[in-house]
């Protein structure tokens, strides 16, 4: 069975911990607790081949720069999620540098921006012209709620099948 670690990674209170969470255990919880470190889960998904994969979260401490620690929460990282929380359109910025700082530290792994707290869209900071400069860079974005689990299973199962093919 394969086995791939996943990095969260976005600035504090994108909603990295609450994604994991509806992911994992389909839960959602209002009250918001920073993570202090790492918080590490896992999940076994069946691909579309019926292959199966088990997925390693590392859910890293919300920030809007690499530190020493956070880089080496990065090593044998297959992949990660990249989030943003739509309504601060500061934390779009902070995860496109947080990008090139993670590829720079590991390499080109695979990627996907999650657009966080789409059931907010009505106070949305993010603009479609930021989006669509992204979508012409290559990059795949989803748009997410980890509250109503919009986005969610799609966004990780095209992160694993990314994975899989490297």
């Amino acid at each position: 069975m394969l086995q791939k670690k996943i990095c969260m990674i976005g600035d504090f209170a994108v909603g990295k911990t609450s994604l994991v969470g509806r992911f994992v255990r389909q839960t959602f919880s209002d009250k918001y607790l920073t993570t202090v470190g790492v918080k590490i889960d896992t999940k076994l998904i069946k691909l579309p081949n019926d292959e199966e994969m088990k997925l390693i979260l590392w859910d890293i401490a919300g920030n809007d720069a690499l530190t020493t620690t956070t880089t080496s929460y990065l090593r044998g990282a297959a992949g990660y999620l990249l989030v943003v929380d739509g309504t601060r359109q500061p934390t779009w910025h902070t995860a496109l540098n947080l990008h090139k700082n993670v590829s720079a530290s590991i390499g080109d792994k695979p990627f996907i921006i999650l657009l966080n707290k789409s059931d907010l869209r009505d106070e949305w900071e993010i603009t479609k012209e930021m989006v669509e400069q992204q979508k012409q860079q290559g990059h795949t974005l989803i748009h997410t709620s980890a509250r109503l689990g919009k986005g969610v299973e799609e966004a990780f199962m095209q992160l694993a099948i990314k994975m899989q093919k490297t």
